[in-house]
């Protein structure tokens, strides 16, 4: 009997160091879980068993939401609809309010956790971009200890990420922006509700002020997108390309930076040139935003 054989097939640890301890012991041979919305999408059909599965839905110290003078602090097993519903988020970081609110159905957001959806991995997925555009950092967890690092770092290919087989992501922390700061946020899709992302942009671009909004130069910007690479896109050349330009004389500018940044694909929701047409305009919109 292997080690897959004898892993048992469900473990509910009450806290959270009987579910590292659980991740240490087993690794890869048991799949976290605390929505569960990805996981039965994915056995919709399939032929093979359902994993063993390590339930961190009810974990303590997953749940809480954090605040400080400085930001948010969000525990992986929080679910989307308590999100959209905190009004300290609301108020400060209303681009994840929304993003959560366009996260499949209602009755999926119940459910749907915002460490589910990044740990998923998919370039798709509807909070990463807005993770990327405020700039957010991740604590990954396991008996060793824990660290922290920038979220930007965390995806390395499709479906891929930095995590180690013995380590659980535990906390996503969210910086507030400048209150002056403009927040842009969009998603296309099929249908206004229950779709995969053909184009996701989160934008937080701030500004000098100016005679007009036009004439404001850009003194820093970060735009985080979906659907447009291997892995959620913080698009790097574009943010470079238009920090210290006004806003109304960036239209060169944006269209060479994206063509170095974006990575489409033709498929079956949508196309390359689709995608990138798409993506040029959300950018002329959220300069354009006021």
């Amino acid at each position: 009997m292997n080690d897959a054989d004898a892993v048992a097939r469900w473990h509910r640890p009450v806290d959270l160091a009987e579910a590292l301890a659980i991740k240490d012991r087993w690794r890869a041979h048991v799949r976290p879980i605390a929505g569960c919305t990805d996981l039965m999408v994915e056995r919709n059909g399939a032929t093979t068993p359902v994993p063993a599965c390590l339930d961190l839905s009810t974990l303590p110290e997953l749940q809480q939401i954090t605040v400080d003078a400085d930001g948010v602090t969000i525990g992986a097993a929080v679910s989307c609809t308590r999100i959209a519903a905190h009004p300290v988020i609301g108020g400060r970081l209303p681009m994840l309010v929304q993003s959560t609110r366009c996260t499949g159905s209602i009755a999926i957001q119940n459910r749907a956790t915002l460490g589910g959806n990044i740990m998923n991995g998919s370039p798709a997925a509807d909070n990463p971009p807005v993770l990327l555009a405020y700039g957010a950092r991740i604590t990954l967890a396991s008996v060793r200890g824990s660290r922290t690092l920038d979220y930007n770092a965390f995806h390395t290919g499709y479906r891929q990420t930095v995590a180690q087989d013995d380590e659980l992501l535990t906390a996503i922390m969210l910086p507030f922006p400048a209150r002056d700061a403009l927040q842009f946020h969009r998603k296309v899709g099929t249908r206004r509700a229950q779709a995969i992302s053909k184009v996701a942009l989160a934008a937080v671009i701030s500004c000098e002020s100016g005679p007009d909004a036009d004439a404001a130069r850009i003194t820093r910007a970060r735009f985080g997108f979906a659907s447009l690479a291997p892995t959620p896109l913080l698009a790097r050349a574009l943010a470079q390309a238009v920090t210290g330009k006004r806003r109304g004389e960036c239209a060169a500018a944006v269209v060479a930076a994206l063509a170095s940044d974006l990575q489409p694909i033709d498929d079956i929701r949508s196309s390359a040139e689709y995608r990138r047409r798409v993506a040029t305009n959300l950018v002329f919109a959220a300069l354009d935003a006021r």
